[in-house]
């Protein structure tokens, strides 16, 4: 009698706590994956569109100076994230190194003009935006040209518009499947003492003492789980970071950090849910039944 008693009772570290640990942590390691490919989704796409310039093409009648002047205003502007001054002579220098031969030397004169690279902060990267700051910018008449690439920066958005909301689909779907799996999985391992259950209630125990048991234990499986599924996940991104260091400006702390509060607050709140609804289920049965199901 006392060997049934013991094999019973709700233990907090036997086999079925492992393999509950087990299959959660995979979940878990899912949906943290595909939350981290959200975000990281989101730095790539700041980082492409700070990454695409813009030219200010300057008239030869502009000094110097007033060049350096003008490229300080523009630094001031909210929409600016930073400028580069090219000279004539750094364009002639730097086109004669891209084509192998000199220009100069063969027209007599430099044909190239000097100019200020822009790049923009990702808020402003898009045709509307460009096209006023290009309306903006031309009101100095010794700007003779704005350049930019209009279907790059289109593409661009477009695909990091679809790339989103492809990831934000299937991060809704994954929250519910990762739901089903680990209320399936619990269930699972509350039904097994729903004989428990019931003698408890038999001998006056009441339902917040018989759940309390039951929803500790999960608890601790939801952060046991939740741990192992970051610990997998910052290990992936050391993983990346070290094999490519450049990726550190889209892979950030800040990311990792979000995706690991997640991925725990998320483990810690289903487990313990779905634990609660379970119990609850048994709870609320007659004796009769519990031999049916």
């Amino acid at each position: 009698m006392k060997t049934k008693s013991k094999n019973n009772s709700v233990s907090y570290f036997d086999m079925q706590f492992i393999t509950s640990s087990i299959s959660t942590t995979l979940v878990l390691l899912l949906l943290g994956l595909v939350m981290f490919f959200v975000l990281t989704t989101h730095n790539l796409s700041i980082f492409v569109k700070e990454n695409i310039n813009f030219s200010v093409i300057i008239s030869d009648d502009m000094k110097e100076t007033d060049i350096l002047r003008l490229q300080k205003r523009l630094n001031d502007e909210p929409f600016v994230k930073e400028t580069e001054y090219i000279s004539k002579k750094q364009a002639l220098k730097e086109q004669t190194e891209a084509m192998g031969t000199n220009p100069k030397e063969f027209l007599g004169y430099n044909p190239f003009k000097a100019s200020i690279e822009i790049k923009l902060h990702s808020d402003y990267a898009n045709s509307d935006s460009i096209a006023k700051i290009e309306k903006s910018i031309k009101r100095n008449t010794n700007i003779q040209e704005v350049l930019y690439r209009t279907d790059l920066i289109n593409a661009v958005n477009e695909n990091i518009r679809n790339i989103s909301l492809m990831l934000l689909g299937l991060a809704i779907l994954l929250t519910f499947i990762s739901f089903a799996l680990i209320n399936n999985t619990i269930r699972l391992t509350i039904y097994s003492k729903r004989f428990l259950i019931h003698t408890m209630k038999l001998v006056g125990a009441s339902w917040g003492f018989i759940r309390r048991p039951f929803l500790l234990r999960n608890f601790w499986i939801g952060v046991l789980a939740a741990i192992v599924a970051d610990g997998m996940l910052w290990g992936a991104a050391y993983w990346l970071v070290m094999y490519e260091p450049d990726l550190i400006r889209i892979i950030t702390p800040d990311v990792m950090l979000v995706v690991s509060a997640s991925v725990l607050l998320f483990g810690v709140c289903i487990t313990w849910f779905c634990a609660y609804l379970s119990i609850n289920k048994y709870l609320r049965m007659k004796a009769g039944t519990l031999y049916y199901i």
